[in-house]
């Protein structure tokens, strides 16, 4: 059973982000603020769970939730700033969207950049710690996947309804197939040197 605060007498937001490695398509982050006596037997790092469980679990955490947000940045934001900076950037937008102001904020990772005058801490692996976290992390996951298999309709070739934009062989091998699309972040090796050789 995951933990459902790390203060015991402050409204806590979780924050989580999605698609942070992927070659095409948004960065995506959640912040969530849960009610203190929340618990849940099956809530967990959106990693470790099916799709259908997360699509469940994601309108439990919306009629649940005391606030909640998602925010997107772009693949062109992400090339012009880096997936760093992105990524967090989307956690304070994020933030900014919460109807209820935190008093503390739970960080997945390693990495943040102070929001506001509100205390934070970075949590390794928090997503399958702390509740809010993981509640972020669904809601991250499940948001940028549905952008995906709605852009994948766009441009079929690259199997974004499966791989969501993630560097799989198929992904790589249609990018040297079709080229890039304006989904696609430039900055990031869209093509590995072992592909390259193999092609030509």
């Amino acid at each position: 059973m995951l933990k459902s605060h790390y203060y015991d007498n402050l409204t806590e937001a979780g924050c989580d982000e999605a698609g942070r490695g992927c070659l095409a398509g948004p960065v995506v982050a959640a912040a969530v603020i849960l009610p203190r006596n929340f618990r849940h037997p099956v809530l967990n790092d959106s990693k470790q769970l099916s799709p259908k469980t997360r699509d469940i679990l994601r309108e439990e955490i919306i009629k649940s939730a005391i606030a909640w947000k998602v925010a997107f940045v772009d693949n062109n934001e992400i090339d012009e700033m880096n997936i760093l900076r992105a990524s967090i950037k989307a956690m304070h937008i994020a933030l900014d969207g919460l109807g209820k102001i935190p008093q503390f904020i739970l960080v997945d990772g390693n990495s943040f950049y102070p929001y506001k005058n509100i205390g934070h801490k970075t949590v390794i692996k928090g997503d399958s710690l702390y509740f809010s976290i993981a509640a972020a992390s669904v809601l991250a996951k499940t948001f940028r996947d549905e952008y995906m298999e709605r852009i994948h309709e766009e441009f079929p070739g690259y199997g974004w309804n499966r791989n969501k934009g993630y560097a799989t062989l198929f992904h790589r091998s249609a990018i040297l197939k079709y080229g890039i699309t304006p989904y696609h972040r430039r900055s990031f090796a869209l093509l590995d040197s072992q592909l390259n050789f193999d092609f030509f």
